[in-house]
């Protein structure tokens, strides 16, 4: 574990000192966990890209081919009876 020093206005000092106290945390916990957990959404959502970039395009039609207009990819009348 690392010691880092952070400067919060008074604001954002008092919010943390109180979600951490309804933790059940100390303020040092909770802003750590808070950054851990960040950094996890952050590397998931790169993962998740880099996974969907990687993937071969997919095709919407046959080279040519016209594409439908806007009124027909959004027409649901045919779904419904």
């Amino acid at each position: 574990m690392k010691n880092v020093t952070i400067t919060l206005d008074e604001e954002t000092a008092a919010w943390a000192r109180t979600r951490a106290a309804a933790q059940g945390k100390s303020v040092s916990r909770f802003v750590g966990e808070l950054l851990e957990e960040r950094r996890r959404d952050s590397d998931s959502y790169e993962a998740a890209m880099k996974r969907f970039l990687s993937a071969p395009p997919i095709a919407f039609g046959e080279p040519g081919e016209k594409y439908l207009t806007r009124e027909e990819v959004h027409d649901r009348a045919r779904f419904r009876r």
